[in-house]
């Protein structure tokens, strides 16, 4: 595969830690985190019109509602939204979550639950855990011990998820049941040597085939359903944080950035840091899931 560049950036020095990629079908939109700075960013990749809403608090991933609206996994648990990114309740606590963390990468299994996942702002080890919330509300720890939770996605089927923990530097398969929602059978997929970067966000394509950014290995890997390797993207930039497929026919594949964690000097070298990228790879994404309560 091939090297972006300039030529790819959709949104330059979006913020500082870009995250969370999410398709809008309803609007034909990319939505997006600065995690920390708690924005909520829009584009439109065909006019390139642009919005930003501040939500006022650290905020790491956002899925739609079917009923409309957003559902969101901000620092302290889940807040729902309307479409104007004004509150639409209170805040829905994650059982247990530990003092000093925060949440990070979400996503929606194929029945319109929204699992999101928490690290620790110090980076202590296993402080963190994957939860699961359901549209009745009810919010259900699913993985503890985790050490930096981050991306996830589920197989056409449903039958299976995938799931990264930074922090163990690999990617993990498991079964899935569509009906309950549980998981069960947690096995590594792929493992990363450090050398390589660590796995960040996560996507799924039409294939079967897993699309992970590497933060700190400026690069975007696809495996095979088996876990081998079979292509990379290379950015300009270092810290790739996450991807997401979207566009008219899903074959759009929307790529965020961080600056986060660079000095000055690296940054001054990588003037793209934060942005982020758009990229054709010749093979369509699933839809996204929406969030069904």
């Amino acid at each position: 595969m091939r090297t972006l560049d300039e030529s790819d950036v959709l949104v330059p020095a979006a913020g500082e830690l870009c995250e969370g990629p999410c398709w809008d079908t309803r609007t034909g939109r990319l939505y997006f985190v600065d995690i920390l700075a708690g924005r909520v960013h829009a584009v439109d990749p065909v006019g390139g019109a642009r919005r930003t809403w501040e939500l006022g608090v650290p905020v790491g991933a956002v899925a739609p509602r079917r009923a409309g609206g957003w559902i969101a996994a901000v620092e302290r648990g889940f807040a729902a939204y309307d479409d104007d990114w004004r509150p639409a309740g209170p805040v829905v606590a994650a059982p247990a979550q530990r003092d000093g963390t925060r949440f990070n990468d979400g996503g929606c299994d194929p029945a319109g639950r929204f699992w999101a996942g928490t690290l620790a702002y110090d980076g202590t080890p296993g402080t963190g855990a994957l939860y699961r919330l359901d549209a009745a509300g009810t919010v259900t720890e699913m993985l503890s011990g985790v050490t930096n939770s981050n991306g996830l996605a589920w197989s056409a089927p449903g039958i299976e998820m995938f799931y990264v923990d930074t922090g163990k530097a690999t990617i993990d398969r498991m079964a899935f049941d569509p009906t309950d929602g549980t998981i069960a059978d947690r096995r590594t997929l792929v493992a990363f040597p450090s050398q390589d970067g660590s796995p960040d966000g996560m996507a799924i394509d039409r294939d079967g085939f897993l699309w992970v950014a590497l933060w700190g290995g400026g690069r975007v890997r696809r495996y095979s359903p088996g876990g081998v390797l079979d292509g990379e993207l290379r950015l300009p930039v270092s810290q790739v944080t996450s991807v997401a497929f979207g566009g008219a026919d899903f074959g759009d594949l929307f790529i965020t950035t961080a600056a986060e964690g660079l000095a000055a000097d690296q940054r001054a070298r990588q003037p793209l840091a934060g942005s982020v990228f758009r990229y054709r790879p010749g093979v369509a994404g699933l839809p996204p899931a929406t969030f069904a309560g």
